[in-house]
């Protein structure tokens, strides 16, 4: 017999499993994993759940940083603009030898960089003494050309063409669709009707319109020509200066503020999509860098970022501080402004344009709303009628203080009138449904006192002075 050895080894063959298993032989023991032997485990599901959870982390941790980092760039760009703007205000900084300099020294007369740009980037002064060779005159835009030797001269209507309309519109400064019309020589004001006057030569359509007219004793077609060049002017009016009311852009899209180092120094009037009128006096002092200055257009609200840059700022040459006589500057945009429902320029009137005594007109700005106040912080507008140069020039106003290049409106009785802060800024005359700038705040004695009415520069003796300042610029 085999031993029982044998025969427990023989029942244990016997009984041995033919395959491998990967089931416990013991369910509720657990299968510690030996090295070195591999298991295939089938764990698709968990492992679904661990990359779900893994992105969702991811997700939120995006939704976190990205914010944070949109947070610290915004923070950066405001601090390096404050910053910088702080230094702007106190620096100027010379591009030849990387050097600051104090902003007093800038445009004081005197290179202080050595490369001199410290005194190119500066107001400037021009005075005009040539005559202007084309005009508008009455209400009626009546064209006229100068001459050395016969003066003006209103020009005859015969062969007058479109392209003689865009050619002398052009050297007028704003075209936009410019139209030319007859006017009847026997609808005429005065001495008008007499002449002199001049016609258009043969082939001359694209010649300066001075010089493609000649003298003529009379016109044969019995009328000249009558230019509207623009659209400037033309609101569609709805209804603080002190004694005003708020008013809206839209009614008045010329009124710019004149910003220095982002602060409202002083109003002015678009006359064209990259010119400005204002007053000289504006500039007086230390505000003759180029750089410090932004004109904010199209706002009601009293806003100090963003605005158009200039590139020139040009005083009248005749300006005197201590009359303010010839009280004009204009500012030149480097980009023209984009013409709109809130921003249009204002016309300039036609000579002579005829205003009487009593002709109501408008001041606006954001200027103070009383005496030794505060400005406003909305655009603010007043109704103010004009007095006559006998008036303003008695001695119970101004006296003699007033010149040609001046005049006079507001309330005799007081308690409407333009103030601080106003300066620079339009006054105008509706005329045939277009806005005229007919003047430009100026000086007063005191803000709407009884008996001191606002004193304006007189844009009517400024015209010439304005056409070449913007001839000698384009």
């Amino acid at each position: 017999m085999p031993a029982r050895s044998d025969r427990v080894t023989s029942a244990l063959q016997a009984n041995r499993p033919t395959q491998e298993t990967t089931q416990p032989l013991n369910p509720n023991q657990a299968v510690v994993p030996q090295p070195g032997r591999r298991r295939k485990l089938h764990m698709t599901a968990p492992a679904t759940q661990r990359t779900q959870r893994n992105k969702g982390l991811g997700k939120r941790k995006v939704l976190v940083i990205v914010p944070i980092v949109v947070l610290v760039l915004v923070f950066l760009a405001i601090a390096i603009y404050f910053i910088k703007q702080l230094i702007d205000s106190k620096y100027f900084f010379c591009t030849s030898s990387l050097r600051f300099i104090p902003i007093e020294k800038a445009c004081d007369g005197k290179k202080d960089c050595p490369g001199g740009e410290d005194e190119t980037t500066c107001a400037s002064n021009l005075t005009v003494t040539s005559t202007f060779p084309v005009r508008l005159v009455t209400n009626l835009s009546v064209l006229q050309v100068y001459s050395n030797v016969s003066g003006w001269r209103s020009v005859c209507s015969d062969r007058w063409t479109q392209q003689h309309t865009q050619t002398a519109c052009g050297l007028l400064g704003y075209t936009y669709k410019p139209l030319g019309a007859s006017v009847p020589v026997s609808s005429l004001a005065g001495a008008l009707k007499h002449g002199p006057f001049a016609a258009v030569k043969p082939g001359t359509a694209t010649a300066p319109t001075d010089q493609a007219t000649a003298d003529s004793t009379a016109c044969g077609s019995g009328s000249v020509v009558s230019l509207s060049c623009s659209d400037c002017g033309q609101v569609h009016l709805q209804d603080r200066i002190v004694g005003g009311k708020d008013a809206y852009i839209e009614d008045w899209p010329w009124q710019v503020s004149l910003q220095d180092d982002g602060q409202h120094t002083c109003g002015g009037s678009l006359v064209a999509p990259n010119w400005v009128v204002s007053a000289a006096h504006c500039f007086s002092g230390v505000r003759k860098e180029l750089k410090s200055w932004r004109v904010v257009s199209g706002q009601t609200y009293m806003a100090s970022l963003g605005g158009s840059y200039v590139d020139k700022i040009i005083v009248n040459g005749q300006y005197d501080p201590v009359l303010s006589d010839y009280d004009i500057a204009m500012l030149r945009l480097s980009s023209p402004i984009t013409v709109g429902d809130s921003r249009r320029p204002v016309c300039l009137p036609p000579k002579a344009l005829g205003l009487s005594a009593g002709d109501t007109l408008t001041v606006t700005g954001w200027g103070y709303l009383r005496e030794n106040g505060q400005v406003s912080p909305s655009l603010q507008m007043a109704q103010i009628n004009f007095i006559d140069r006998d008036t303003c020039s008695s001695p119970q106003v101004y006296g003699s203080t007033i010149t040609p290049r001046m005049i006079c409106a507001g309330v005799m009785a007081g308690g409407v009138d333009a103030c601080q802060g106003d300066s620079g800024g339009p006054l105008v005359y509706d005329s045939s449904s277009k806005w005229n700038l007919v003047g430009v705040v100026s000086w007063g004695d005191g803000c709407a006192r009884k008996g001191q009415p606002g004193v304006y520069t007189n844009v009517d003796e400024m015209l010439n002075w304005i056409y070449t300042v913007m001839q000698k610029n384009p």
